[in-house]
């Protein structure tokens, strides 16, 4: 998302969290260097090898080539909605609790506790504003480029929000704060602020749970090399 993710992966969990730490070294390793070097600073090789990033970027075009070719049915459908995407009254979406409508009832089997599914969506703010989506581009939006494994690790306001609706369906919902981030941290301006979702629900199966998959590991091997880590060595080092 462009101010905080929906929900991370375990991978994104634990890529975030290294991240964190090699930031912190280096800034203390940068700190040191300014004392040891009588208060001028030296930049040091940060040890990215620019042709395997150029390599899995690549890779991350390839896959996401594929994702788009083979979710653009699904994309046809979705788009249908953005004219839903409103500013809405702040003060009234957090007294009003939370919201469901939906746009389209769809045919599967409905969304219970137990229910692993993928989900297409866009969230936007009282302004209107999108802070994170499925598409490819916020504004001008051509194809989806990512999609979520919702199954866990949602705010409390979407796993309440999906459930009755049907897989394959879209719904519209309206999330008070205190179902979204609450005090915990800042979106859409500040804390406590309401959230407005459109999700179209898929069924975790085959051949979009591997293509999420593929396009989830690409992304991550490009990230883990754009900080000078090795994804796979590291993920088979956790396992």
């Amino acid at each position: 998302m462009d101010e905080k993710e929906l929900k991370t992966s375990v991978k994104q969990r634990i890529f975030i969290g290294l991240i964190a730490v090699l930031m912190l070294g280096s800034i203390i390793a940068g700190y040191a260097a300014i004392i040891l070097n009588g208060g001028s600073s030296t930049s040091t090789d940060s040890g990215v090898d620019e042709a395997k990033v150029a390599e899995y970027q690549a890779a991350y075009d390839e896959v996401q080539a594929k994702f788009i070719e083979a979710t653009r049915d699904d994309y046809n459908k979705f788009i249908a909605y953005k004219g839903e995407i409103k500013a809405y009254n702040e003060t009234s979406a957090n007294e009003g609790g939370l919201q469901t409508r939906d746009l389209y009832k769809g045919s599967g089997d409905k969304i219970t506790d137990d229910t692993e599914y993928l989900a297409y969506y866009v969230g936007w703010c009282a302004d209107e504003s999108v802070f994170d989506s499925s598409f490819d581009n916020n504004d001008n939006p051509t194809a989806f480029t990512k999609i979520l494994d919702a199954s866990v690790g949602m705010i409390e306001g979407w796993t309440q929000g999906v459930k009755g609706m049907h897989l394959d369906g879209v719904r519209e919902i309206t999330v008070p704060g205190e179902l979204a981030y609450g005090d915990s941290m800042e979106i859409c301006g500040g804390k406590n602020k309401p959230l407005k979702f459109i999700v179209m629900a898929k069924a975790k199966e085959e051949p979009l749970k591997s293509l999420a998959e593929e396009i989830d590991t690409a992304y991550m091997r490009l990230q883990y090399a754009n900080y000078g880590l090795d994804y796979d060595q590291m993920s088979n080092t956790e396992e």
